[in-house]
C-alpha cells in the first residue's frame, strides 16, 4: 500500500550571515519510488505528469552504495509541454560526504531541468545480472519556490513511497527543537549558542555506513539555555591578505533556515580549496541562479538528509558568488563536499557541467577570488601545495590511494577528483584550475602599454610636447589588481585603482622610458616593457617654401592644371603636411608635391601647415593667378586659319600647315604652358623662349585631345618673357592647331 506522507520542519536558528531585505523561500520536495525489475538490475518510473519541479535526482537508502550503470531521465517542459530527450545523471557522488549522520541517503548528482511538470526515469545497472541496484530507489523532485516571502512557512517533504519502506520515515535530528520547547531567536535576550569544536577521526559503528569523520561533540539545541560566557563565543574571523569578493548571502538567495536548524560546525582553519561542478544543465538563466541554489539546498537537506547544503560557496555561470553552508562566509565552516578531506578545506561549486565546456571567464575569476580570499585568511598560497590528512580510506580519479589518518600533498586549489574518485569538476574546468591558481596567486599577466594619448608615434617611439595620457591593458581581470602605477624613467608619477586603464603625466623636455607597474592583490608586482616617449617643442620648418607651377593636362577656365611643391623637415619626427586652403588635403612626411587645379583669372592662396609627431606646427603659403591668353592675342606671321568649335577655349583656335608660320606671346609671370589640339594627323612645332629655341613639340596623339597643355616651363620668380611657336610642317602631317597659352602670375 502506498500513500503520501508529509513531514513539516520547524523554525530553527538563523544563518550567521543574513540579509534582512530578503525573506526565505519555501522549496517543495517530492519523492516517488521507482519500480525495480525482478532481477534487481533495472528500475523505471513510467512517463507521468507531476507537480511542478525544476530539479531532480535519484536517491537510495545506503549512502555507500553505487549505481554502476546508466541513470537517465526525461522531463516535460511546463511552458511548452514538450518532452526532452533522455539525459544522464552523474552517479559518482558519495552520500558519505556528510559525515556522522544517520539516515543519510546515497544519490546521483541533482540536475537542474527548469520548470517541468512531467518525468520518466530508467536505470540500468550495467547489464550484469550480478550487479544489483541499491535498495530504496526513488525519484526526488524539487520545486525551488517562486521568490522570497516575509515569513517562510515550514518546508514540506512529500513522499510517494510504500508504507513499509523505512526510507519513508524521516529521521528526527536531535538538534531540532520540539514544538513545546521553542527555539531561541536573536533579540529575545539570550546569547547565541556555543559553536562546537570538531572532534578527531574515529572508527564508525559497525551498524552505520562508513563515514569520513564521526559526529563532532553535540551542538547545543537552539532551544537550550545558551551560555553567556564570553570565552564560549566565537573569536573574530581572521582577516585575509586579499579583499573579500561580493557574496550573495543565504538570505539573499532565499534560504529557508527552518529545514536546517542545526548549528554550524567549524574547522581549525582552511588549508585547501576544492573546486566542484554541480553536474547540472548549463542552459539555465542567471536570473534563476538563486532558485538553483535553493533547489540544491533542499535536495541536500530533504532528499539526501544532510544537515545543510554541502558546498561552502557556489558560483553561477555569470560569476555571482553565493554563500553555501551556514556559519559565516568569513569562518572556516565544516562543509560536505569532498569525502575524506572536508576537515581541512572549503568547497566551491560551479553551477553547471564542465565536462565538455570550458567555464566562462566570469566563473574562473570568481572562483579564483573566493579561493584567494579564504586561503588568505590562513596564510595560504593559491599557487602552493599543502598536506591534508585523509579522513577516510579510498582513492581518487587518477587511482591514487588514500589511507585514513595519513597525510597527502595537494595543490591548495584542487579539483574534487584530486581527492575522490569522481569526474568532478569536469575535464574542462579541471583543465582551467591552473589559470584559476594563476589568477588567485598572481602576478598580473599580459601587462602592456597600449597607447600614449597626446603623442604621435613613429616606429616604436612616441613624441609629445609635454602632457600625455598613458593607456594600458592586462590579461588579469581588474578584480585581482590592487593598484597600477605609471613610471617615468623608473619613478612613479601616478597611482590608480586596479580598475583604471590610463593615467596622465607631464614630461620634461627629453627622451623618457615610460612603464606601467601593476600590484596584484597578493602583493606581487609586474612591470610592463618600456615605451620610449620624447618630449620636444621645436617646430618643424619648410626648407622649401610652397611654390606653384603650371603642369600638363586639360585646361578649362575653371580648372587650370597646377603643381604645388614644398619640403618640410623636423628635428625629431615629421608627421604630416596639411593643405588647408583652397582645399583640404593631408600629405605624408615624405611627400613634396601634389597636382591640383586652379580657377583662371582668380588669385588663389595655397596655405600649408606642417605637423611633427609631438604636435608642434609651422605654416607657409604661396599665391598665384592662372591667366589664359588666347591665340588671337598672339603676334603672328605666315598663314593661320581660324577654326570654330565649342571644344576650343573661347570657341576658336588657329591652325596652320605653312612651314615657318609663327605665333608669339609676351607676358609677365613665373610659369607658362602651351595649349593645343591634338590628333593622329597633328604635326610638330618649335618652341622658343625669349628668342632661344628650347624644344620641338610633337602634337601627334593616338586619341583626339582639345585644350591640352602639353609643354610647360617655370622660373623661380615672376619676370617678363616671350614664348614663340613655329610650324615645322612635318611631312605627311604638317598641321598645327593652337589654343593659346596659360601663364601664372
Amino acid at each position: 500500500m502506498t500513500g503520501v506522507l508529509v513531514f513539516e520542519g520547524v523554525t530553527g536558528n538563523s544563518s550567521v550571515n543574513t540579509d534582512a531585505k530578503s525573506g526565505p523561500t519555501k522549496a517543495d520536495v517530492r519523492a516517488t519510488s521507482l519500480k525495480v525489475g525482478g532481477d534487481g538490475t533495472s528500475a523505471v518510473l513510467g512517463k507521468r505528469d507531476t507537480a511542478p519541479f525544476s530539479m531532480l535526482g535519484i536517491t537510495w537508502t545506503d549512502p555507500a552504495a553505487k549505481v554502476t550503470g546508466a541513470v537517465e531521465v526525461r522531463t516535460k517542459s511546463a511552458t511548452s509541454g514538450n518532452w526532452t530527450s533522455w539525459v544522464p545523471l552523474e552517479t559518482d557522488a558519495d552520500g558519505r560526504t556528510e559525515a556522522g549522520r544517520s539516515g543519510v541517503r546515497g544519490s546521483t548528482e541533482p540536475r537542474w531541468v527548469g520548470p517541468s511538470n512531467g518525468v520518466e526515469v530508467r536505470i540500468n545497472a550495467g547489464g550484469k545480472v550480478s550487479t544489483k541496484l541499491p535498495a530504496g530507489l526513488r525519484l526526488d523532485t524539487v520545486d525551488p519556490g517562486r521568490g522570497s516571502t516575509p515569513a517562510a512557512e515550514p518546508a514540506a517533504f512529500a513522499a510517494d513511497l510504500p508504507a513499509e519502506d523505512p526510507s519513508a520515515t524521516p529521521t528526527t535530528d536531535p538538534a531540532d527543537p520540539t514544538p513545546s520547547e521553542p527555539a531561541a531567536t536573536p533579540g529575545d535576550g539570550t546569547e547565541p549558542p556555543v559553536e562546537p569544536t570538531p572532534s578527531e577521526p574515529a572508527s564508525p559503528a559497525p551498524s552505520e555506513p562508513a563515514t569520513e569523520e564521526p559526529t563532532p561533540p553535540a551542538s547545543p539545541s537552539p532551544s537550550a539555555s545558551p551560555s553567556s560566557s564570553p570565552a564560549e563565543t566565537l573569536p573574530p574571523a581572521p582577516p585575509s591578505t586579499v579583499p573579500k569578493p561580493p557574496i550573495t548571502s543565504r538570505a539573499g538567495w532565499g534560504a529557508d533556515e527552518s529545514i536546517s536548524p542545526e548549528a554550524p560546525e567549524y574547522l581549525d582553519g582552511i588549508k585547501a580549496v576544492f573546486v566542484h561542478h554541480t553536474a547540472g544543465s548549463n542552459t539555465y538563466s542567471c536570473a534563476d541562479s538563486a532558485a538553483v541554489v535553493r533547489s540544491l539546498y533542499a535536495y541536500h537537506v530533504k532528499s539526501q538528509q544532510w544537515k545543510d547544503i554541502g558546498y561552502n560557496f557556489l558560483v553561477d555561470k555569470c560569476g555571482t558568488i553565493f554563500e553555501g553552508r551556514k556559519g559565516g562566509v568569513d569562518r572556516p565552516v565544516f562543509g560536505a563536499h569532498t569525502y575524506g578531506f572536508n576537515r581541512e578545506s572549503t568547497g566551491i561549486a560551479v553551477i553547471g557541467t564542465y565536462t565538455d565546456s570550458t567555464a566562462p571567464g566570469a566563473v574562473t575569476t570568481s572562483v579564483a577570488r573566493i579561493a584567494a580570499w579564504k586561503l588568505g585568511q590562513y596564510e595560504g598560497d593559491p599557487a602552493g601545495s599543502t598536506l591534508l590528512t585523509a579522513g577516510a580510506t579510498g582513492s581518487n580519479y587518477f587511482g591514487k590511494a588514500f589511507t585514513s589518518g595519513t597525510k597527502y600533498s595537494f595543490s591548495q586549489i584542487s579539483g574534487h577528483r584530486d581527492g575522490f574518485n569522481t569526474q568532478c569538476p569536469g575535464n574542462m574546468l579541471y583543465g582551467q584550475l591552473k589559470s584559476i591558481r594563476d589568477l588567485a596567486a598572481g602576478p598580473v599577466t599580459g601587462l602592456t602599454v597600449k597607447s600614449v594619448t597626446g603623442a604621435g608615434r613613429s616606429g616604436t617611439t612616441y613624441y609629445t610636447k609635454s602632457a600625455v595620457t598613458v593607456g594600458w591593458s592586462a590579461s588579469t581581470p581588474s578584480a585581482f589588481v590592487s593598484k597600477y602605477e605609471l613610471l617615468v624613467d623608473g619613478k612613479s608619477v601616478a597611482t590608480t585603482a586596479g580598475t583604471a586603464t590610463s593615467a596622465p603625466a607631464t614630461l620634461a623636455i627629453g627622451s623618457h622610458q615610460v612603464q606601467v607597474r601593476a600590484t596584484h592583490q597578493s602583493g606581487k608586482v609586474t612591470t610592463s616593457a618600456a615605451a620610449t616617449v620624447v618630449a620636444e617643442q621645436t617646430a618643424p620648418t619648410f626648407s622649401t617654401k610652397p611654390n606653384l607651377a603650371l603642369r600638363t593636362g586639360t585646361v578649362n577656365t575653371t580648372a587650370v592644371p597646377v603643381t604645388l611643391k614644398w619640403k618640410a623637415t623636423d628635428s625629431a619626427s615629421l608627421k604630416e603636411v596639411r593643405l588647408t586652403a583652397p582645399v583640404a588635403k593631408t600629405y605624408g612626411p615624405t611627400t613634396t608635391s601634389a597636382s591640383h587645379t586652379a580657377k583662371s583669372g582668380v588669385a588663389t592662396t595655397w596655405s600649408m601647415k606642417a605637423y611633427d609627431q609631438a604636435g608642434n606646427t609651422a605654416t607657409a603659403s604661396v599665391a598665384g593667378t592662372p591667366v589664359i591668353v588666347q591665340e588671337s592675342s598672339a603676334t603672328k606671321s605666315g598663314t593661320w586659319t581660324t577654326r570654330s568649335s565649342s571644344s576650343y577655349l573661347g570657341g576658336k583656335s588657329y591652325s596652320s600647315s605653312s612651314k615657318g608660320a609663327s605665333l608669339s606671346w609676351t607676358f609677365t609671370g613665373r610659369s607658362v604652358a602651351l595649349v593645343a589640339s591634338r590628333a593622329t594627323t597633328s604635326g610638330q612645332m618649335y618652341v622658343y623662349v625669349d628668342g632661344v629655341k628650347v624644344s620641338t613639340v610633337d602634337l601627334k596623339s593616338s586619341t583626339t585631345k582639345y585644350r591640352d597643355a602639353l609643354w610647360t616651363k617655370s622660373w623661380s620668380s615672376s619676370a617678363k618673357h616671350t614664348v614663340k611657336i613655329v610650324v615645322v610642317a612635318t611631312s605627311g602631317r604638317p598641321t598645327v592647331t593652337t589654343d593659346g597659352i596659360v601663364y601664372l602670375k
